[in-house]
């Protein structure tokens, strides 16, 4: 991979993620909107070697953190479950969107579920509407996801990505 276009798409994801762009497509009063850093996580994770995406895991992860409202929570999240998803592509494809959707609903579920009760632990906050939040959250980015995983395929040339993913690794 090439770290730093790696890093330049990153800070361009960061800064739409924590930036007012995306409130134009937000539902709701809660603002729920897609997770971008979220779907570039399960793709690099799913895309890339191990060792490459563990380490981009956590630095996706600590990108969520700065935009967000504490530090740590995200990178934990991102970081556990993308070294996860590493070892995972081992045996599931990602070729089919329906599988992008469903992959990108359950890591939002589990890892922003994880990162938020983390963040409430460590801020000892609560909200109300958190479920509903991460529920929106989840099912949002599971919708767009695969188009967006569309636009990360076009530019996986660009980022020395290969499409190893399609070669599912056997243990005979």
């Amino acid at each position: 991979m090439k770290w730093i276009r790696f890093t330049i798409l990153l800070l361009i994801l960061t800064l739409l993620n924590s930036g007012n762009l995306l409130n134009f497509i937000s539902l709701g009063s809660s603002n729920v909107r897609p997770d971008l850093l979220l779907i570039f996580l399960l793709f690099i994770g799913a895309n890339c070697e191990s060792n490459e995406a563990i380490i981009a895991s956590f630095v996706i992860g600590f990108a969520a953190d700065i935009s967000g409202a504490s530090m740590g929570p995200y990178m934990v999240s991102f970081g556990l479950f993308g070294s996860a998803v590493s070892q995972m592509r081992k045996v599931v494809l990602m070729r089919r969107m329906t599988h992008q959707a469903l992959a990108i609903f359950v890591l939002s579920v589990i890892a922003g579920g994880l990162a938020e009760l983390l963040g409430a632990i460590k801020l000892n906050t609560g909200t109300a509407n958190i479920f509903s939040v991460i529920l929106g959250t989840s099912v949002y980015s599971a919708v767009v996801g695969p188009l967006i995983w569309q636009l990360f395929s076009l530019l996986a040339g660009w980022l020395n990505v290969s499409d190893k993913q399609y070669k599912r690794q056997s243990s005979r």
